[in-house]
């Protein structure tokens, strides 16, 4: 899922104006925190009075008393939708692309009726203003992002895919599930240009965190990143204790936890795969203004 860099940042966000303190870590054995919670009532998207909807089959339009303004049919599962101007685009799983339903069509409909405007093939997507969007897919011999505008034609491509940050700019954190990896926090410039950062050590980071400043959290492997506007970079913790084969089974997450951040990290056991060990860090964070 895109990340949106939140208001009331001034300038560039550095990332050495930030500083963290591990105030916390606990250790249990149970069952793992990211195992799907999927409701087919919770909105893919909102804004304002209105709400996309997924179902097996079908994605909807809901407004704030209930009721339902528009259906569209579709052959898979909706699992994420994007508002941009008067449209919006919904990506979906389904068995008609894949056999293991990993991936289905891109949908990009006009907001005010349901109508397809076009079908895009990408996994995941992010809105970028005016009926503009950028979808990405990374597979065999696959690693890119499109540029798209109301109308779905391309404008625009980058060799680059990953965790997608929109704000006063485009960045990526890059995911290439390849070891030794190749990913880093990148800026994507029009005319396909990708302005490199800093080079990453995981493979698969979770899904970033943005600061007020628009400063990105990265959590890369054992270590907690931060990466400015700039694509400056500086290490804010290093996660004692936690596992360092990031190519293995284990799943990670960065999560806001009031004005603290935690740090999450799963491992299953070997010989029992339903029980798993979980860390948890907890992050205060400090700004140097």
């Amino acid at each position: 899922m895109p990340r949106r860099e939140t208001s009331g940042g001034t300038g560039g966000g550095t990332a050495a104006a930030w500083s963290a303190d591990v105030v916390d870590h606990r250790r249990t054995v149970g069952q793992s925190p990211f195992t799907s919670t999927w409701c087919p009532k919770d909105p893919l998207a909102r804004r304002d009075d209105l709400r996309i909807v997924g179902g097996v089959g079908s994605v909807s339009r809901v407004d704030s008393t209930g009721r339902t303004r528009w259906t569209h049919r579709c052959g898979g599962r909706p699992n994420a939708a994007h508002l941009s101007g008067d449209r919006v685009l919904v990506t979906t799983d389904s068995l008609e692309y894949t056999p293991g339903g990993h991936l289905g069509p891109a949908l990009l409909l006009d907001l005010a009726d349901g109508r397809l405007v076009a079908e895009l093939r990408g996994r995941t997507a992010a809105a970028r203003g005016d009926g503009r969007f950028v979808l990405g897919l990374e597979g065999y011999d696959v690693f890119d992002t499109w540029e798209y505008d109301r109308d779905g034609s391309e404008t625009d491509a980058w060799r680059s895919y990953g965790h997608y940050v929109v704000g006063t700019g485009l960045r990526v954190v890059e995911a290439d599930r390849q070891l030794p990896t190749d990913g880093r926090v990148v800026r994507l410039l029009s005319g396909g240009v990708v302005e490199r950062g800093p080079r990453l050590t995981d493979p698969q980071p979770p899904e970033p965190l943005v600061l007020r400043d628009g400063t990105i959290l990265v959590l890369d492997g054992a270590a907690v990143r931060a990466v400015g506007r700039g694509l400056d970079s500086t290490v804010l913790a290093e996660l004692t204790g936690a596992t360092a084969d990031v190519g293995g089974p284990t799943s990670r997450k960065l999560r806001w936890d009031g004005d603290r951040v935690a740090a999450v990290v799963s491992v299953p056991h070997a010989d029992e795969p339903s029980l798993h060990t979980v860390d948890t860090w907890t992050l205060a964070l400090h700004h140097r203004t």
